[in-house]
């Protein structure tokens, strides 16, 4: 059984391999690119992106597509492999479509060369995205779930983070995408429902981006692959095939480090980001329909950078600030935010930040419905806001 598996992952090597070598030709013709920044586009004091593309207005654009997350994504993989003749895609069993069919058909589609298995090695697959994308060309990979994205991450922060930086500013391993299903699904366990999103905020030079559902998906992976930053893409796989959206048929981009106000209110400010938003809009509706307090609802979309001047302007407004997420509270990004908003929104505050997360404990199987944050933990916390200001 031994020599088995070890003749296993030596012929899926031997492939991975040849397959790369099909493109050295292509390869040979690139030449590194140079940059003046650490991140390709110019950043402002504040980390948000100052040449961002406008917002698309995506209730304009027709005609539109009713469909789920993991068809979203799937139909914005195979439009990246068509204009841009560089992408590959590879993975743990993504020739079939993967775990959850995210990639279903594009090897058909688009031949074995560019779509293709890799051995399960997470280091491995993340190291040859690094130098794929070291020559210019795209490279996305997938890992099977952000629970297992750790042996990769001495590549994120040590190789792919620091390229530009290590080179004086004169290479990149921008054009990379790493996509991984992360938080809960309602039976994962220990090791398939954790949102590890906050490692890889704190590494400067990723990209960390969430999507809500499957018109954000598009958008926002668009934009990934055409950054010139590498970017991990987080995908709330509880909503793969659970969320449903009319999605546009035309590209749109939406831009990187920008936020969206989902909903305006004028009592409490409410951010969140992936899945979390569909909790935390119930728990406004409830609070207006119960309560009468109007809340603002923030989805940052972009994790690094964030989108802190949209915050800023509606704390400026509310003197309130409810950040919640699924990963455990220690450490989160709710922490960052707190502190950010606390400094530049001190005199406008009517109350303390209040955080609604997963508590410091491996997320347990039998007791996830007490772990997670839901709507009626932040609706408390929403009352509790609103009370502490009169």
């Amino acid at each position: 059984q031994k020599n088995k598996r070890t003749n296993m992952m030596s012929t899926s090597i031997s492939i991975c391999t040849r397959r790369l070598h099909l493109h050295k030709r292509y390869l040979s013709s690139l030449t590194l690119k140079k940059h003046n920044e650490y991140y390709e586009t110019p950043q402002n004091a504040k980390g948000a992106f100052e040449s961002a593309p406008a917002e698309p207005n995506i209730d304009a654009l027709l005609p539109k597509t009713n469909m789920n997350l993991v068809s979203s994504i799937n139909q914005t993989l195979a439009r990246i492999l068509e204009t841009d003749s560089s992408a590959i895609i590879f993975g743990q069993d993504i020739s079939f479509g993967g775990v959850f069919r995210c990639t279903i058909n594009l090897q058909n589609r688009y031949g074995k060369d560019r779509v293709f298995n890799t051995p399960l090695n997470e280091n491995g697959i993340v190291g040859m995205a690094v130098g794929y994308a070291s020559t210019g060309s795209l490279a996305i990979a997938e890992i099977q779930f952000a629970d297992y994205v750790f042996p990769a991450f001495d590549q994120i922060k040590n190789e792919a983070s620091m390229f530009r930086y290590r080179s004086g500013n004169q290479w990149n391993c921008g054009k990379m995408i790493v996509r991984m299903p992360y938080g809960a699904v309602g039976h994962g366990g220990h090791y398939h429902s954790q949102s590890p999103e906050a490692f890889f905020t704190h590494i400067p030079g990723i990209i960390v981006m969430i999507p809500r559902g499957p018109v954000q998906a598009k958008g926002m992976l668009l934009s990934a692959s055409t950054s010139n930053d590498p970017v991990i893409f987080f995908e709330p796989k509880a909503l793969y095939r659970s969320k449903l959206d009319d999605v546009p048929d035309e590209d749109y981009f939406i831009p990187i480090g920008k936020a969206e106000i989902m909903k305006e209110g004028k009592d409490v400010t409410v951010v969140g980001w992936g899945r979390q938003l569909q909790v935390l809009e119930k728990a406004c509706e409830l609070a207006w329909k119960n309560h009468g307090i109007s809340c603002e609802l923030i989805d940052l979309r972009t994790l690094a950078p964030w989108d802190v001047d949209t915050v800023e302007a509606s704390v400026r407004k509310t003197g309130k600030l409810l950040v919640s997420h699924e990963s455990p509270v220690t450490g989160g990004v709710g922490g960052e935010i707190a502190c950010a908003i606390q400094e530049r929104c001190f005199l406008s505050l009517e109350a303390p930040i209040a955080r609604v997360c997963g508590l410091d404990i491996p997320f347990p199987l039998a007791k996830e419905k007490e772990y997670l944050p839901d709507e009626w933990k932040n609706l408390e916390a929403i009352k509790k806001l609103v009370e502490y200001s009169k």
